[in-house]
């Protein structure tokens, strides 16, 4: 599989991978501690509960994680409503965006920490998406029809998050 570090020698080494159980051993309850504050996006209770559903369906052992069997497993899951509190339920991330990175500072901050900033084109075909145009793909290497996404991580000795996100609107 992977070495004992893939990276050996840099400041910021990634560990080998490992599957051990006691890895993932009270991660729900970190789950439920982030959506709880989180919750601040989602004016209403009810697709606020679906998503945290959702995702718990998400991290479960399911073999097929689709949208039935994730609300048949989950304890308050619902079948109609997983669904909808992703794609029609509105969500307002201006709440959130501070509080998840006072909870990354707290979790992650060093003063060696860096933020690092990158564009990566999504090949896209049509016009039906928002900002899709001829423009330089950045990971695609070339000059193609695509969606542009400018990305902004942070990065410590003690791990890595995505900070923000952006779309490129191209001048057409």
């Amino acid at each position: 599989m992977f070495p004992a570090c893939r990276t050996a020698g840099d400041v910021f080494a990634i560990p080998q991978l490992t599957r051990d159980p006691s890895a993932v051993e009270g991660f729900m309850d970190a789950w439920h501690g982030l959506h709880t504050a989180l919750r601040g996006g989602c004016a209403r209770s009810e697709p606020r509960d679906q998503f945290f559903h959702s995702m718990g369906g998400q991290f479960s052992e399911l073999a097929r994680q689709s949208i039935a069997p994730m609300a048949l497993q989950v304890e308050g899951g619902n079948v109609r409503a997983m669904p909808r509190c992703i794609s029609d339920a509105v969500w307002d991330d201006a709440p959130m965006l501070p509080t998840y990175h006072r909870l990354v500072d707290d979790e992650m901050g060093d003063p060696e920490g860096v933020v690092i900033v990158d564009a990566s084109g999504f090949p896209k075909k049509g016009r039906h998406s928002v900002g899709v145009a001829r423009q330089r793909g950045g990971a695609l290497g070339t000059v193609e029809t695509c969606q542009v996404g400018v990305l902004a991580a942070y990065a410590s000795r003690d791990g890595d998050a995505l900070v923000d996100t952006r779309l490129f609107m191209p001048e057409p």
